[in-house]
C-alpha cells in the first residue's frame, strides 16, 4: 500500500536502455530483490545500493518496497514506509525541500499539541527524560530561595507544567522561580501565539498552585545567544540551564568551522550555573557516513515504532498522527540530507559526555530517589519492556535492550 499524497514522492523513471550492461544490471536487481524477502532486507539492500552509487538498482528496489509497505501496517512496514520516502528524496537530491515542506505543513496547534502529548505518553522514554531532568533540578534547588532556569528550547512547556506541580508539593515555602525561554522565531514549535501563549499558560498554572513564577521570552536563534545580561542573570539566584532535545540541532565541527554546539556549551559554563541538565536521543546520526547512519536510524526508530505498537492499537489514528507529525520528518531529514541541511544530528551518550567534560563540566550523578521514582512509575503504569539503566551517573531509558533516551546532569 502506497503512502498517501502528503508523503508519496514521484521518482524520475530510469532511462530505458537495451544495452547488455543494463540487462545484466536488471537481472542482478531481480536476484537481489528475490533474495530479500522482508521489507527490512529489501530496504537495507536498497540503501546499500544507493550508498554504492547503484541508482538503478536502488530505484528498482524502491518500486518493489512501495508495493509492500504501509503506514498502517506492522512496525517493520511502517518504519520502511517512511524510510522509503527518505531514500527517494535522497535519490532525487530533494531531501531538504521535502523536509522544509513538511515543516511548513504545520497542522493546527491543538492537533500538533495533541500528537506530541500522545508521543510523550505512548512512548514514555521521552517523558522519562523530562522527569529525570526535573528530578535533578528539584534535588538541586530544595534549599534555594531564588531560582532562575534558562531553557534553550522549551517546546510546548510540558516539562515545566510538571516541574511547577512538583515544586508546589515541596515542604515549606518553595523557591521563587524565574524561567527564561529562548524562542527561535522560525521554529515550527512556535505555532499560533508562540512562546507568549506558553508563558501565560505556565504563569496561570503556577498561580493556581501557589508557586511564585515569572516567565521571560528571549527572541533569538540559539546559535546567536548572547550574554548573561541578555539572559537576565542576577546575583544571588541559583542558575539552572536545561537542554532537552535541543543540542542535537546545533551544528558542530563536522558541519562548519564555527562549532556552534561546543561554543554554546562553553558559553553556558561561563554563566557558572549550579546545574545543567541534558536530555537527548541516544543514537549517532551526526558524523556517521550515509549507510551506517541509515542502519543506526533504522534500528533506533524500529524500537520506537515497536513501543508505540504496545500502547496504541494498530488501527489507531492517534498512532498514525504521532508517527507522521512527530517522527517522520526526522527520519526523512536523517536519511535524505547532508551537510547543513541535515538538522537532526543526534549523538550517543558517550559523545555528549565528552563534550560536556571538554566544556569544563563535571558529572552530577542522578540521585537514587529520582531513579527509584521513575522505576516505580514504569512498574505501575507501563509495559515491562521499558527499562531504566544507570551508566556513569546517567540514566538511559530503553525499549528492551535498545537505549532510546539518555538524561544527565552537570555542574
Amino acid at each position: 500500500m502506497e503512502i498517501d499524497n502528503e508523503w508519496s514522492y514521484q521518482n524520475h523513471s530510469s532511462k530505458d536502455s537495451s544495452s547488455a550492461d543494463s540487462n545484466s544490471q536488471a537481472s542482478s536487481t531481480k536476484e537481489v530483490v528475490s533474495q530479500a524477502k522482508t521489507p527490512k532486507q529489501i530496504l537495507i539492500s536498497c540503501a546499500r545500493a544507493l550508498s554504492e552509487g547503484k541508482s538503478e538498482e536502488a530505484l528498482s528496489m524502491l518500486n518493489e518496497l512501495r508495493q509492500i509497505v504501509s503506514i498502517q501496517g506492522d512496525p517493520s512496514q511502517r518504519i520502511a514506509a517512511y524510510m522509503v520516502e527518505g531514500l527517494a528524496a535522497r535519490m532525487a537530491a530533494s531531501g531538504k525541500f521535502l523536509y522544509r515542506a513538511l515543516k511548513c505543513k504545520e497542522p493546527p496547534s491543538d492537533e500538533r499539541l495533541a500528537a506530541m502529548q500522545v508521543l510523550f505518553e505512548a512512548c514514555p522514554c521521552f517523558k522519562f527524560g523530562f522527569l529525570a531532568a526535573n528530578g535533578a533540578i528539584v534535588e538541586s534547588i530544595r534549599d534555594e530561595k531564588e531560582v532562575h532556569i534558562i531553557d534553550f528550547d522549551i517546546n510546548q512547556g510540558n516539562q515545566y507544567m510538571t516541574l511547577i506541580r512538583t515544586i508546589a508539593e515541596l515542604p515549606g515555602k518553595g523557591p521563587r522561580l524565574r524561567l527564561t525561554g529562548i524562542d527561535d522565531p522560525e521554529s515550527v514549535q512556535r505555532s499560533v501565539g508562540g512562546l507568549r501563549i506558553i508563558g501565560l499558560r505556565l504563569e496561570q498554572l503556577a498561580k493556581d498552585h501557589g508557586v511564585s513564577f515569572k516567565f521571560k521570552a528571549v527572541a533569538s536563534k540559539t546559535s546567536l545567544i548572547v550574554s548573561p545580561s541578555t539572559l537576565g542573570c542576577k546575583p544571588g539566584e541559583a542558575l539552572i540551564v536545561n537542554f532537552a532535545f535541543q543540542l542535537h540541532h546545533m551544528p558542530d565541527e563536522s558541519v562548519t568551522i564555527v562549532n556552534q554546539r561546543d561554543e554554546l556549551l562553553h558559553m553556558v559554563k561561563g554563566l557558572n550555573p549550579k546545574l545543567v541538565t541534558v536530555v537527548e536521543q541516544d543514537v549517532n546520526t551526526n558524523t556517521s557516513p550515509f549507510f551506517p547512519r541509515f542502519m543506526e536510524a533504522y534500528e533506533y526508530y524500529s524500537a520506537v515504532f515497536e513501543s508505540l505498537d504496545v500502547t496504541l492499537p494498530r488501527e489507531s489514528q492517534e498512532r498514525m498522527n504521532v508517527e507522521r507529525q512527530c517522527l517522520a520528518r526526522d527520519i526523512v531529514n536523517v536519511v535524505a540530507c547532508e551537510g547543513e541541511e541535515r538538522i537532526e544530528r543526534y549523538e550517543v551518550a558517550g559523545k555528549w559526555r565528552a563534550r560536556m567534560m571538554m566544556a569544563g563540566f563535571s558529572s552530577r550523578p542522578m540521585s537514587s530517589r529520582v531513579t527509584r521514582s521513575i522505576q516505580s512509575l514504569i512498574k505501575e503504569e507501563y509495559c515491562s519492556k521499558y527499562k531504566v539503566k544507570e551508566e556513569m551517573g546517567e540514566l538511559l531509558f530503553c525499549w528492551e535492550d535498545k537505549s532510546l533516551i539518555v538524561a544527565s546532569a552537570w555542574s
